[in-house]
């Protein structure tokens, strides 16, 4: 008979069927760390972030008030038969969303806010005339006198002029609140309108576009507008007179009549139209901006520079003056976090006797806050770093660090691929900070495919065999020792080293011979001088911690120096030097494809396209007059018009979640009833849709335009993919791949492929599938950059930069540079010792 404390032991999931899961069910036990594995596609997001973190969250939230859930928002109820013994849930997401520019590490993590209440209380204040004051207990309590008619809350008396002024509250050193500067507001940079960007081409008549700002939303009748004021509208804007172009560069606002045209010939008139010329239109449009996609297309009308009153500090000149250990706010922000530690004892030995007790209570606060940011590897970043320049793996990581200083007990946490962006160094700190959550009574559950992080689990449960379709069962679940001995376990090779990670190197045509690329760069952010060789027509792998200068060198010098060489312009200021033979570059990152459901794979592709073209050529398509237009869900003619082309509604039903819910018109195919009566070859176009790209090959041998893409598909590892798959669902191991689609069947001679981060929601067995489409890449000629820490990548390249010896102001330098097998015989950096080691587990060496 079970006991109490036996029958909660373990999370009870029965019926899962979330996306591709196969009704599963499996234990997931509570109180350790649980590895979640598989193949890309699998299925381990929808058993980790669809069932775990998605019903552990809805059932809190279902124990608050109907009014806090109605504000909070809901997910609605899993696809789950049963679900037993379900902590709440806390969940990090593999993308966490950018910040915005008022964003920086000291404030994302709350580090500034400590920083702030220590300079409030422990600064060292100037008088209005100029006295210093030595910070004492006096002053840090005048912060915090009651209000009142006599109260002198926060008065300071200079004792060498006797004159009052107000103390600075922490307030008052926030650059979101009264401390930020006035001329920038807060965020570092000064805007100025680029007036060479008014006019997109001078070339052209304003008819057919000449004036960029009036192509913003609200705007485009604004030709109509300056015709009735005389303008030429359809004469290049150049043979403009000077009289016209005054008008359109600085016409008044104001409002007059115009007549409307439209394409079939009538005229509409108002008395009333507002003109706004080329330079209003940019101005007002800012006054009205609501999304961050909206504010992107006006900052195209601007350039930025640091703005000149705050030098890019963010602050009031103002709050400068006072100091602590003879240091101003913004020189404490610009301290890297490992830096934090000596600044604090700087501080302690400065400070009087009596002020002690309140120092050592806010600096622990302070060295509470900074330990796991610490420990997950992130010393290297300062507290002015602006939080939009950070990585996805440094994003995810402040974040968990924010999340561990809560000490939670009793909580379920879901990580989904928690290495992102970490050196191999790196995952021993986040380990540790793994085992002190499940120290502190919780339940860990992490999606991660690093063999480090699977093998220190206390439990490991695979999803696989395949991804898509061929996935979403439990294969194999156990202790990372009893899989590798399991056979049907995919990981289990990886964990014991038996594993073949070597992928077989492609040989290269003698015609594809080329210099190889040489690069300096100089004095940029943390990189003194570098000097680099890129060697052509191989991969090479560009490794280092995080913030050890990787993209500074490739994407911030490398690849605007080679597009800059090949426009005919000069290179960027910190390169000093560039050989090259490369004349493109494409840069692939693991972003999602696609900004919403509408995009698939067939739209992402040139599928689609086909398909609409075909079905409209079809004998019966002509005698109902069915256009291309017509088999596409995104327009009126096609789409089915309940669900507008979504393929599912959503229902608001008050207090409770909405309810997303299959179109009951369409059934979710998307199209009207109509347009899935036309057939081609019995197929309707939905029929088509739904084949997956395996199986839709040989339906289309007799079309090959469309048999041309999906064996492209096919050789990249898609196939499991359907034609009408969601394109934004997609893994960023599938994006990346997916972006690689319409360069695999040309020659690449001279083009520079750049990888960033590619390893990135990948089991090693996918990465041996990502190996063999670069050699595809490398074979037609390309020359390739790998920005990775993964060691089966760095494995597999035919050449590896180290930059190092850490990140930050300890990184920046060219540690290692050479041949994978010949650095790993004489390691000189960390990256090469994981390295070697990584050679000796896989007998290698």
């Amino acid at each position: 008979m079970q006991t109490e404390k036996e029958a909660v032991s373990q999370i009870e999931v029965r019926g899962g069927q979330v996306h591709n899961l196969k009704n599963i069910d499996v234990d997931i036990p509570l109180n350790q760390f649980v590895a979640i594995s598989g193949p890309s596609g699998s299925g381990k997001s929808s058993l980790a972030m669809g069932i775990l973190y998605a019903e552990g969250s809805r059932r809190y939230l279902e124990a608050l008030s109907t009014y806090t859930r109605r504000r909070l928002g809901q997910s609605q109820k899993t696809q789950v038969r049963e679900i037993k013994h379900i902590p709440s849930a806390i969940a990090l997401r593999q993308r966490p969303g950018v910040p915005s520019d008022r964003s920086t590490v000291g404030s994302m993590s709350e580090l500034f806010n400590v920083v702030r209440l220590i300079f409030s209380r422990l600064g060292s204040a100037v008088c209005p005339n100029g006295h210093r004051i030595k910070p004492s207990l006096a002053i840090a309590q005048a912060m915090d006198l009651p209000a009142g008619p006599d109260s002198k809350m926060g008065i300071i008396t200079c004792p060498t002029c006797g004159v009052e002024f107000m103390a600075k509250s922490a307030e008052d050193f926030s650059f979101n609140a009264s401390g930020a500067c006035q001329q920038c507001h807060g965020t570092g940079q000064v805007r100025e309108l680029d007036e060479s960007k008014l006019i997109s081409d001078e070339n052209l008549s304003i008819a057919n576009g000449a004036v960029a700002s009036w192509h913003l939303p609200g705007r485009n009748f604004m030709a109509s507008v300056v015709a009735t004021l005389g303008v030429r509208i359809n004469v290049p804007y150049k043979e403009l007179a000077a009289h016209e172009k005054d008008i359109v560069l600085h016409g008044e606002k104001k409002q007059y009549p115009v007549d409307f045209r439209t394409s079939t010939g009538r005229v509409f008139h108002t008395d009333n139209t507002l003109y706004e010329n080329a330079y209003e239109a940019v101005y007002e449009s800012l006054k009205n901006i609501k999304s961050d996609r909206s504010l992107k297309k006006i900052n195209q009308f601007f350039h930025f520079s640091t703005c000149p009153k705050c030098h890019g500090t963010r602050l009031d000149p103002s709050v400068l003056t006072q100091l602590v250990a003879g240091q101003n706010i913004a020189q404490v922000s610009a301290l890297s976090l490992g830096q934090l530690s000596n600044w604090q004892k700087e501080t302690m030995a400065d400070l009087p006797v009596e002020m002690q007790t309140m120092a050592k209570a806010l600096f622990d606060n302070l060295l509470d806050t900074l330990r796991p940011v610490l420990e997950l590897g992130l010393d290297y970043l300062t507290l002015d770093r602006a939080g939009n320049t950070l990585s996805t793996g440094e994003l995810q990581r402040i974040q968990l660090a924010r999340t561990l200083r809560t000490e939670t007990t009793g909580v379920l946490y879901v990580l989904d691929e928690p290495s992102i962006g970490l050196h191999p160094d790196n995952v021993k700190g986040l380990l540790n900070v793994f085992r002190k959550l499940v120290a502190q009574g919780n339940s860990l559950v992490v999606v991660d495919h690093d063999a480090d992080i699977v093998g220190a689990a206390d439990w490991v449960i695979e999803i696989g065999p395949g991804s898509g379709s061929a996935g979403g069962q439990v294969v194999a679940q156990g202790t990372p020792m009893a899989l590798t001995k399991n056979p049907n376990s995919l990981i289990g090779p990886f964990l014991a080293g038996t594993a073949q990670i070597m992928h077989a190197k492609v040989k290269v045509e003698s015609k594809f011979d080329l210099p190889d690329t040489h690069l300096v760069v100089q004095n940029y952010f943390n990189i003194k001088n570098i000097s680099a060789t890129i060697p052509s027509n191989e991969i090479t792998a560009i490794t280092g911690f995080s913030g050890a200068g990787k993209t500074s060198l490739i994407f911030n010098s490398l690849i605007p120096a080679i597009q800059a060489q090949n426009n005919g312009q000069g290179l960027p200021s910190q390169v000093k030097d560039l050989h090259t033979s490369l004349t493109s570059v494409v840069s692939v990152d693991a972003k999602p494809v696609g900004k919403n459901t509408r995009s698939t794979l067939a739209t992402y592709t040139s599928i689609m396209n086909n398909l609409r073209r075909m079905f409209a050529d079809l004998p019966e398509a002509k005698v109902k007059k069915y256009g291309i237009a017509y088999f596409s869900y995104n327009n009126k003619e096609g789409a089915c018009e309940h669900c507008n082309g979504q393929g599912t509604i959503s229902l608001d039903i008050q207090y409770l979640p909405d309810i997303e819910e299959t179109c009951p018109y369409c059934h979710g195919s998307r199209y009207k009833d109509e347009i899935q009566q036309i057939k081609w070859h019995g197929y309707s176009i939905v029929d088509l849709l739904n084949l997956s790209v395996k199986e839709a090959i040989p339906v289309f041998e007799a079309v090959p335009a469309i048999e041309k893409q999906l064996k492209l598909l096919d050789e990249i590892g898609l196939n499991y993919l359907h034609l009408g798959e969601s394109t934004p669902s997609l893994s960023g191991g599938e994006a990346q791949r997916l972006k690689l689609v319409n360069h695999l069947n040309k020659s690449q001679k001279q083009t520079l492929f750049v990888f960033d981060e590619p390893s990135i929601g990948l089991h090693p067995l996918d990465i041996q599938v990502l190996l063999g489409v670069i050699n595809q890449l490398k074979s037609r000629g390309a020359t390739v950059i790998i920005i990775t820490h993964d060691l089966d990548l760095m494995t597999n390249a035919d050449y590896l930069i180290d930059l190092g010896p850490r990140g930050g102001s300890a990184g920046g330098q060219l540690v290692a540079q050479g041949v994978p097998e010949t650095l790993v015989k004489n390691p000189k950096s960390l990256t090469i010792q994981y390295l070697a080691a990584h050679f000796k587990k896989f007998s290698l060496i």
